[in-house]
């Protein structure tokens, strides 16, 4: 019993973090929309990379993104794949490779 329950908070803990860190990342990206330092719509990309994997509108507006502009698809793409691995390491899951 222990054992569920760990994993539950474990879920709920990464859950947590997932979102904190794409609304974050949303929240930067429009600040850096009105700031020259920040690039804004790099953040807004990444904040709905992260986003997707909680919330289904974010998933289709990155995939109307993606269809849109290939280009930017494929680096996110790639990011994904290496916020997959990030995640894999930080969480000590094995790699599904």
């Amino acid at each position: 019993m222990i054992g569920s329950q760990g994993i539950l908070m474990n879920r709920r803990a990464k859950r947590i973090l997932v979102l904190i860190g794409g609304w974050a990342f949303i929240l930067l990206g429009i600040v850096g929309l009105f700031l020259p330092i920040l690039q804004g719509v790099l953040f807004i990309l990444i904040g709905l990379v992260i986003l997707s994997s909680e919330y289904v509108w974010a998933h289709h507006l990155l995939s109307r993104v993606k269809e849109r502009f290939p280009k930017l698809g494929r680096v996110a793409d790639q990011a994904t794949e290496k916020a997959k691995t990030w995640m894999q390491r930080l969480t000590g899951q094995p790699r599904t490779d």
